[in-house]
């Protein structure tokens, strides 16, 4: 099952570059350009929807809790070349996660 929608993704976008910069060829030295004579007034606002306000608000997440014998037993399976991840526990994890964030009650 497909979660979100692959026309909701940018491919091909260009790589950000530092002001100041401009992007070069990979082993050619990076070249400097003059900075704007006048400064930029930052004009944009950014709104957060209800989904992501929750999920900063959320103190589960951040709490710093955690089973320190239980990451000790997964590494030592992961070095040992013994752990095995349950993909179907994790997709039904991720799913029920997801309609939760939504808003949508499971079956």
């Amino acid at each position: 099952m497909k979660i979100g929608n692959p026309t909701d993704k940018t491919v091909g976008a260009p790589a950000p570059v530092a002001p100041g910069r401009t992007a070069t060829p990979a082993g050619a030295k990076p070249q400097t350009v003059a900075a704007p004579e006048t400064p930029v007034e930052a004009s944009s606002q950014v709104a957060l929807s209800s989904a992501a306000t929750q999920l900063l608000s959320s103190t589960d997440a951040v709490s710093g809790d955690f089973d320190a014998e239980k990451v000790a037993r997964i590494s030592q399976a992961i070095a040992e070349g013994k752990f095995q991840v349950n993909a179907g526990a994790i997709a039904d994890k991720l799913l029920a996660n997801a309609r939760e964030l939504l808003g949508k009650p499971q079956h």
